[in-house]
């Protein structure tokens, strides 16, 4: 579980071209949907803080958390100006902030990187112990199909300002686990100084997620394509699940 130390600085350019402005207003689409209004949200794996941004711009009651001190280093220095969130470090797994909330959301694949099966479902128990009784939990996942064959046993390659960055992946097939090792070099002055990451995801199938759901508690799951209210096909990159007790 423990990962992004140097790669906290670097992650926000290397993931400019996330557009977290459209995840927000597709959560938005989500909740008049169901024609709800929270107050209350709990951001889990909230990272750099990117989505969580936007939560507080639009006047939510925020409370989120990330497990990486590195990464909360930089998500404290982006929303210090605001008044209106409370900044944790916890365990997806065993969190616990003995309040109750509207909304639980985990955005850009955070549940992936729960790699045990019974990791997953201590995670759903402990969203579904923090959730009014008529909450709503939305995450998404990369699918299988993303992990396996896109990134899968590729290696990337790119430029980005002062940072080059390689990517390699290894796909295990028995496991379902992909590996990601990231060396970036960045310029610094005449130099490029090396760093070297290590990431791990499970490549989870949508009825392991919707078992593992189950299993906690919960009992009205939807998921679908990523950025739509279509159903999945096999090579959906990205699924997006809404959940409800």
């Amino acid at each position: 579980m423990h990962s992004y130390k140097d790669f906290a600085y670097f992650y926000d350019k290397l993931m400019e071209d996330v557009d977290y402005k459209k995840w927000f207003e597709y959560v938005l689409m989500i909740l008049k949907r169901l024609e709800v209004t929270p107050k209350k949200v709990l951001e889990i794996a909230c990272g750099t803080g990117n989505f969580t941004k936007y939560l507080c711009d639009n006047d939510y009651d925020v409370t989120c958390f990330d497990l990486s001190e590195d990464m909360l280093s930089v998500a404290y220095d982006k929303l210090n100006i605001y008044r209106n969130v409370t900044i944790l470090k916890q365990d997806m797994r065993l969190f616990n902030i003995n309040k109750k909330f509207d909304m639980v959301i985990s955005v850009c694949d955070g549940i992936n990187y729960i790699t045990a099966y019974e990791d997953l479902v201590n995670v759903f128990k402990r969203v579904k112990l923090h959730l009014e009784e008529d909450g709503i939990f939305i995450f998404d996942i990369s699918s299988y199909y993303k992990l396996h064959e896109i990134i899968g046993n590729n290696t990337f390659v790119e430029e980005n300002d002062n940072i080059f960055y390689v990517w390699e992946n290894y796909f295990d097939e028995h496991d379902n686990i992909c590996e990601l090792y990231i060396t970036f070099f960045v310029k610094q002055g005449s130099k490029y100084i090396r760093f070297d990451e290590n990431h791990i995801q499970k490549a989870y199938s949508i009825d392991e997620i919707v078992n593992a759901l189950r299993e906690a508690g919960f009992k009205n799951i939807d998921y679908y394509e990523s950025f739509t209210f279509n159903k999945p096909n096999d090579k959906s990159e990205r699924i997006h699940f809404i959940v409800r007790k």
